[in-house]
């Protein structure tokens, strides 16, 4: 994973856990969630968009 043993991975845990606090944590990971999930579905759309805007371009008779 990166490269990343687990003593790296322990130590960024506890430097998150001074930094935010315990109480905060879920907070910041659902707050993190969102973000990730409105990114995939700002990406879905932006494909849909292109797909349909393709798909139109092609379905119509071309002037010369």
């Amino acid at each position: 994973m990166f490269g990343v043993g687990w003593q790296e991975i322990l130590l960024i845990i506890v430097i998150i856990l001074l930094l935010f606090g315990a109480k905060r944590i879920p907070e910041v990971m659902r707050s993190i969630g969102k973000g990730v999930r409105e990114l995939k579905r700002g990406m879905k759309d932006i494909d849909s968009d292109e797909l349909e805007k393709d798909h139109k371009d092609d379905k119509g008779p071309k002037a010369d």
